[in-house]
């Protein structure tokens, strides 16, 4: 199923069937970012190969294509290291073996605000220039262009707000978000089925090369570019990669502790990504952790947002992304979801994993607060629009498996002015706990 990209991206009704733009650097140029040379040695699949200053239009499924492709492949990019299928958040010690996802992940955030908090976490960090070689000027430029564009067509109000953003915040964040969208239909897209496990290894291979500097493509030299101009660690990359692997093992979650870590995969860790870049506000009195803790929250209730809006699309693909035991607990069976009659019992279900979602949406209203206030207005308009697609669910009588919610474009206009005044709001002392199921 889709993931949600947090806050870089707009409820899913909105995404484009149309084209998205895809540029590869031309084989044998070399790209440059702030401090690392892009390697000569990545070269471009023949059939993406353009030349230098020709923008080439590609469809969803030849980007899908290219990065099945680019993933399957044996060659430089798998250099024999063998990473692990497990991501970093999964403990080992036997001490830590009750912990709760919950609390595992919550290690992850400590880490990361750590690392922002070493370097500078307020919106006036100083951001490295752009820097190329001869011959190459002007192509890392375009790989941010690229970025743009794929913004704009897939994700229209967010990308309205990221104009607001300073020219390298808006930069970097466009190229965070095509990074997930490309990640994400790895296994959502055309070409999922031809996915595997071995693939994906290829594909964090090919983003530990992103992060030492040596990019495959053109948007992979824009993410490149951006994450050594920024405090942003490859861990939720990594994180986001396992969550695609999770969709190809694993069709059901026994509870919601099980539910709440594939949520964190697949979205959470689109906050982690972004909080760098957005910048938290110099005025700001909040710890840095329960900034990120926010934007973990908002991650979460998104991804739940797009599982109860996607139960009817996903049990006719054989998956259920609720909990188990809950549905156990409502009288309800597998066999009720696949018939996708709305009965009481469904209702009461459906009430219930509503009221947990808007606690996460909640729960990260206080945290957008402290953002910088250039960076505020997007994140509150993904966040509005999304708290509107559980309002339609009820509208609907709860009905999301032959009725999809989703937000009509009237709604999204208004719900624009909204997330601007709220984003003028001033930062505020806010607490730092764990959201609670």
């Amino acid at each position: 199923m889709s993931v949600a990209l947090l806050w870089v991206v707009t409820p899913h009704s909105e995404a484009a069937t149309g084209n998205v733009f895809l540029v590869s650097a031309r084989e044998g140029n070399c790209l440059v970012n702030s401090s690392r040379a892009l390697s000569r040695d990545r070269s471009v699949p023949r059939n993406v190969v353009v030349k230098k200053g020709v923008k080439q239009k590609l469809s969803v499924s030849s980007l899908n294509a290219h990065l099945g492709n680019s993933c399957m492949r044996t060659s430089g990019l798998e250099r024999g290291r063998k990473l692990s299928v497990l991501s970093s958040l999964v403990a080992t010690p036997a001490k830590d073996l009750i912990m709760t996802s919950q609390q595992k992940v919550y290690e992850v955030v400590l880490k990361q605000a750590a690392l922002v908090k070493r370097v500078g976490n307020k919106e006036d960090i100083e951001v490295k220039p752009d820097f190329v070689l001869p011959g190459s000027l002007g192509l890392l430029g375009e790989a941010y262009e690229r970025c743009r564009e794929v913004c704009a067509e897939y994700a229209k109000t967010f990308y309205l707000g990221t104009l607001l953003m300073t020219p390298e915040r808006r930069k970097a964040i466009w190229a965070i978000y095509v990074w997930c969208r490309r990640t994400d239909e790895l296994v959502d897209g055309p070409n999922a089925s031809h996915i595997t496990p071995t693939a994906l290894d290829r594909w964090e291979t090919r983003l530990e090369d992103i992060f030492i500097g040596r990019p495959f493509d053109m948007l992979d030299a824009a993410l490149s570019d951006t994450v050594s101009k920024f405090p942003i660690d490859i861990q939720p990359f990594r994180d986001m990669i396992e969550g695609m692997r999770m969709d190809l093992q694993k069709s059901r979650y026994k509870n919601f502790d099980e539910l709440y870590l594939y949520c964190y995969y697949v979205a959470g860790t689109v906050g982690l990504m972004s909080v760098p870049v957005m910048g938290i506000a110099s005025e700001s009195r909040a710890t840095t952790e329960s900034v990120y803790n926010a934007a973990l929250a908002l991650g979460i209730a998104n991804q739940l947002t797009n599982i109860l809006r996607d139960v009817g699309e996903d049990a006719t693909r054989g998956r259920i992304y609720l909990p188990q035991d809950e549905l156990a607990q409502s009288g309800l069976s597998e066999d009720d979801i696949f018939a996708g009659k709305v009965t009481d019992k469904w209702r009461h279900f459906m009430k219930k994993q509503i009221s947990r979602a808007r606690k996460f949406f909640d729960e990260a209203e206080n945290g957008i607060t402290e953002l910088s206030s250039a960076s505020r207005w997007p994140v509150w308009a993904s966040l509005l629009l999304y708290r509107q697609i559980l309002d339609e669910i009820e509208t609907n009588d709860y009905n999301n498996f032959t009725r999809r919610a989703y937000v009509s474009k009237s709604k999204k206009i208004l719900a624009l002015p909204t997330a601007y005044a709220k984003s003028v709001v001033p930062p505020t002392r806010i607490p730092s706990p764990i959201v609670k199921a």
